[in-house]
């Protein structure tokens, strides 16, 4: 796969934003292949500090031969928020079903960052039939398992440095420590851009989502097809931490060298083709 020449900002003017109503929210979104109704539609679900648009690269790539859309999650972007102050992981799967009814989507593959594992797990594990395959990159796990004075905690300190700091001291304080020692000053950039556009209230609720959801659990109820991968660089989710999870899916975990939290910005030519490859080996064409 040849080395991308345009920058990320430029790159994302081919995918511009879109937003649709549902019967109960707004959600905004960004598309590509659109035209390639064959093949199973690939669903990216971004992580907390993040946006849609991180995942361009995967656009780009999988775009010239399926369908893929990357959401705005609830609170982010113009999507509209979910309505509890402290919601559930079943919270943002309903607002999931909402958007892919509103696409006339049936079945897809879904691919899950961070805390975006969390929504993907639990909108797996509530409506298997729906998912043609299940990837979890650098999957958050959530702290719904361990004691209330550990949830509270990480969930106060959290939100204590989006009060002082706010998007943009966030994403100069912490976009760094999404990628490893090789990225690129492009994806450095790219990185610290989505995290300063983050909305303080949609990150708000999402910190109160890791703080309530227990991943493991959600996968131990769902029998489909899973792939678990992780940067041998993350310190967010290091691999020891995902290794977990991968057990949990009852799958052995694949390690990226040389890659980060935000690996498939860094690293897109190794998450794409391992995306590439999981599709590959999930499903048969869709019907139309």
């Amino acid at each position: 796969m040849s080395t991308p020449t345009l920058t990320h900002a430029d790159a994302l003017a081919s995918f511009p934003e879109a937003r649709i109503d549902t019967a109960h929210r707004t959600i905004g979104y960004r598309e590509a292949g659109a035209a390639h109704l064959r093949t199973m539609p690939v669903v990216l679900l971004h992580g907390i500090g993040s946006t849609a648009a991180s995942w361009v690269r995967q656009m780009e790539s999988l775009g010239a031969t399926r369908r893929v859309l990357a959401w705005d999650a609830p609170g982010y972007g113009a999507s509209s928020p979910v309505e509890p102050v402290s919601p559930a992981a079943s919270d943002y799967a309903a607002a999931l079903v909402d958007w892919l009814d509103a696409l006339d989507l049936e079945r897809c593959l879904i691919v899950g960052h961070s805390l975006g594992a969390i929504v993907a797990g639990a909108f797996a594990a509530e409506h298997a039939s729906r998912v043609a395959g299940l990837m979890l990159v650098s999957p958050a796990g959530g702290y719904g398992a361990a004691s209330i004075e550990v949830r509270e905690e990480k969930r106060d300190a959290r939100l204590a440095m989006l009060a002082e700091l706010g998007p943009r001291g966030l994403a100069d304080k912490r976009s760094a420590n999404m990628l490893s020692a090789h990225a690129s000053e492009d994806a450095r950039a790219w990185v610290r851009w989505n995290m300063a556009r983050i909305v303080p209230a949609g990150y708000a609720q999402a910190t109160h989502l890791l703080a309530n959801a227990d991943l493991a659990s959600d996968l131990a109820r769902y029998r489909g097809r899973i792939a678990v991968a992780v940067g041998a660089d993350d310190t967010i989710t290091p691999p020891a931490a995902c290794e977990r999870i991968a057990e949990a899916a009852r799958v052995s975990l694949r390690v990226i060298p040389h890659a980060g939290h935000a690996g498939y910005v860094e690293s897109p030519a190794a998450y794409t083709t391992l995306i590439e490859a999981f599709c590959r080996a999930s499903g048969a064409p869709r019907s139309i």
